[in-house]
């Protein structure tokens, strides 16, 4: 039976984590769908940022008390990994509480620390439900989150309490058999756990065969679980839990809401101010901004998966907050949702075949024009993910590849071309105030 419950978990443990470099790999290639860039420079600032933004949370401390909720669940997922990989040491060799033959009296000690995680993350999880779906907070009952995304959140919340319960159930089960001397449950004894012990009178009449299936059974749902949650990451908002470390470490390191220059535009006004500069031989200035996923940046599309979908860039959005169409939240969403659609017809036909679509096609031009470029929305965000990068090179290529732009616009650029400023004054006459 022991040689049989091996085989089976092995069998589990290989298709899960298949699969799951599988739809890794695929969104790596997604991503890759961008253009290249560098992004290997001042390596320790970027490191630093890893440690602050994406393991210590910084922005995350704005609210306290948010904060610290959120750390719970977050250093549970990260800390109780050492208990799953025990668990699956011993799915693997067939033992039992592998670590506690090495470990000692300092087993009883980790697993504490873990019991009291996971009582946390139970405790976060359930108030995290209530502010969704019970004080329904702006951010999250934005139509943004309508269908999908909104499910998909609160099943992660859910799945995460069934998970801890099962746990703390499982330690339960256990102590109580290793005091009963029951079969290996007593070979390597720990005494008992700070929280699961809460859990003995409920189970304390239970038969020992009854109580060995428990463990058994909240052992396996447990395991499984996990191997479940591992493997719904890729198609779910939690797929930030991975990808903010990257995200972080790959931010960009110019100040906050500087604009990048485009050296090609650079270059047609000087021609067009000096034609006697211009080479004769000159390649093809090419386009400008970006219409589709290939030409942003790979940078740009992995902010898209990296979005955790909290809506704190498009609460602080002034205008959103106004009421007009724009939703940074929804920015991110729309370039993820048109990178897996591109990812689709690769995998179709080996090579992208032009579906007649590009990201313009889920992001309306009055959502584009919408943006003040405040930079709010980049400063909000906790994994440092920038959705003005996008705004901008969509409105790049709106305006210098379709003409399209508002009336106001047009005029300022012309003024810019003819007065070298926004107003309709002469240079000769830009003076004039101080005359006054």
């Amino acid at each position: 039976m022991q040689l049989i419950q091996q085989g089976a978990f092995i069998l589990a443990a290989i298709f899960a984590i298949v699969l799951f470099t599988r739809n890794i790999a695929k969104i790596r290639r997604n991503i890759l769908l961008g253009k290249d860039e560098f992004f290997g420079d001042n390596r320790s600032q970027r490191w630093k940022n890893v440690l602050l933004l994406a393991l210590g949370q910084k922005k995350m401390f704005r609210n306290p008390l948010v904060a610290i909720l959120h750390f719970f669940i977050y250093a549970g997922f990260i800390i109780i990994n050492v208990e799953v990989f025990e668990i699956f040491l011993d799915g693997v060799f067939g033992s039992h509480r592998l670590f506690s033959r090495f470990l000692g009296g300092g087993y009883v000690i980790l697993i504490n620390a873990f019991e009291l995680l996971a009582v946390g993350v139970l405790v976060s999880c359930v108030l995290f439900l209530c502010r969704r779906n019970i004080l329904k907070l702006r951010r999250f009952a934005s139509k943004d989150l309508d269908g999908w995304p909104r499910s998909d959140a609160n099943y992660i919340l859910i799945a995460e309490i069934i998970l801890m319960g099962l746990f703390l159930t499982m330690n339960a089960a256990d102590t109580i058999l290793q005091t009963r001397g029951y079969s290996h449950f007593a070979t390597h004894p720990t005494g008992d756990f700070l929280f699961s012990k809460m859990i003995h009178p409920l189970l304390i009449s239970m038969s020992n065969t009854g109580l060995a299936v428990l463990e058994r059974i909240c052992w396996w749902l447990h395991i499984l679980g996990i191997f479940a949650f591992l493997n719904y990451l890729p198609y779910s908002k939690h797929l930030h839990i991975l990808f903010a470390f990257p995200n972080a470490y790959y931010t960009r390191l110019f100040p906050p809401g500087k604009m990048r220059n485009m050296p090609a535009i650079q270059k047609e006004v000087l021609y067009a101010m000096h034609p006697e500069s211009a080479p004769t031989d000159a390649a093809p200035t090419g386009g400008f901004g970006a219409k589709d996923v290939f030409e942003l940046s790979w940078r740009n599309l992995l902010d898209a998966y990296a979005c955790t979908e909290c809506g704190r860039c498009t609460a602080a959005c002034p205008a959103n907050q106004t009421g007009k169409l724009l939703s940074p939240r929804k920015i991110m969403m729309d370039t993820r949702d048109r990178a897996e659609e591109v990812g689709r017809i690769v995998d179709k036909y080996g090579v992208f075949q032009s579906d007649g679509k590009n990201l313009l096609s889920y992001i309306s031009v009055e959502e584009l024009r919408a943006c003040t470029t405040c930079n709010a929305c980049v400063q909000e965000c906790p994994v440092s993910i920038s959705p003005l990068e996008i705004i901008l090179e969509l409105r790049r290529s709106l305006v210098m590849e379709e003409s399209s732009a508002p009336p106001e616009w047009n005029s300022m650029f012309s003024n810019v071309e003819n007065n070298f400023a926004p107003w309709k004054f002469s240079p000769d006459e830009r003076q004039n105030w101080t005359a006054e």
